[in-house]
């Protein structure tokens, strides 16, 4: 739809929407831009401290997925309007909570009634434009590493069918709970070659894998046997416990992936899976990605390389 409206031609801005980028970024002064996002949900969890949660570390991912520091937030609130309001204030203050440890700032939002509860963010931050972290460069060579685990969709799944065990929701909820500020801070301090940086979200793995890849004009190879799944994740897949968004996902992008033989069905399916505040995708060059790797795990942030950028060919997407 958006491809049928008018183009605004601003110079400033350096990031729009025709990127099918994380956020927007707009330049405000020769080293400094703004990089803006909004993104909010219906609840994924029961409890609704929790999904506030979830919902601030989701719209602030964005952010941290360009480079930049998140500073100002606007809440954004549907509510029924015969709910208990304890429920909302529960809400509001688990994602007031992420943004204190964000170090960003609520300072305002807009609320409407409806039939169907759903609560987020839109977040605006300070990113220097000469290192704004897109979703194209990504480099022939480069490796492929990824921030947390592949699985949040399914077990969500398997929460509304009241069918998911305590340690999957847990271990879901743990992770939708993660900032990705703390990746975000070793990135932006260290001195890495990176050249390219996504957030594996709504589109899965392999639908963010492929806005990198097409946007950058290369292939992604990733090892199957190297890609980090919450537990659960697997046997909420062969349990059938699928997203609508997962078989969206898969039915838009598969034909652009060549599977090898051995890589299991159950795997097959979650590449594919809508992750809820997922990790960081991040292309870098193949000599910086161990330190890399090393240094987000020195501070505590689950990092493990999956795969390689390779020169353009077909398929897109190899899973080996």
């Amino acid at each position: 739809m958006l491809g049928k409206l008018a183009r605004q031609h601003d110079p400033n801005v350096l990031v729009g929407f025709d990127h099918a980028d994380d956020a927007g970024v707009y330049q405000i002064a020769p080293d400094q831009a703004l990089v803006q996002t909004v993104d909010f949900f219906t609840p994924v969890v029961d409890d609704p401290y929790v999904f506030g949660q979830i919902a601030a570390t989701n719209a602030l991912s964005d952010v941290y997925a360009m480079g930049g520091r998140p500073i100002t937030s606007l809440a954004l609130v549907c509510f029924p309007e015969k709910a208990d309001l304890e429920i909302l204030e529960r809400i509001l203050a688990g994602g007031l909570s992420k943004m204190i440890e964000a170090g960003c700032t609520v300072i305002g939002g807009h609320s409407i009634r409806d039939e169907e509860t759903k609560f987020g963010y839109a977040v605006t931050g300070l990113i220097n434009p000469k290192k704004v972290f897109a979703n194209t460069g990504a480099k022939p060579g480069d490796a492929l590493v990824f921030t947390k685990s592949l699985g949040t969709g399914v077990i969500s799944t398997a929460i509304k069918k009241g069918k998911a065990e305590p340690a999957w929701i847990d271990g879901a909820a743990e992770s939708m709970t993660t900032l990705n500020k703390q990746a975000a801070d070793v990135i932006r301090q260290g001195e890495f070659r990176i050249h390219s940086m996504t957030d594996v979200t709504g589109f899965g793995l392999i639908g963010h894998a492929r806005e990198m890849a097409l946007a950058s004009d290369v292939c992604f190879s990733f090892q199957a046997s190297s890609i980090p799944t919450l537990p659960g994740a697997l046997e909420c897949i062969r349990a059938g416990y699928i997203p609508g968004g997962l078989n969206n996902n898969r039915d838009f992008a598969e034909c652009m992936v060549e599977y090898d033989p051995g890589v299991p069905q159950d795997l097959r399916a979650l590449l594919f899976d809508p992750q809820t505040a997922g990790g960081l995708l991040i292309s870098v060059a193949s000599e910086d990605s161990v330190r890399l790797t090393q240094s987000l795990n020195a501070a505590k942030v689950a990092a493990v390389q999956i795969g390689k950028v390779v020169a353009r060919t077909k398929p897109l997407i190899m899973i080996r």
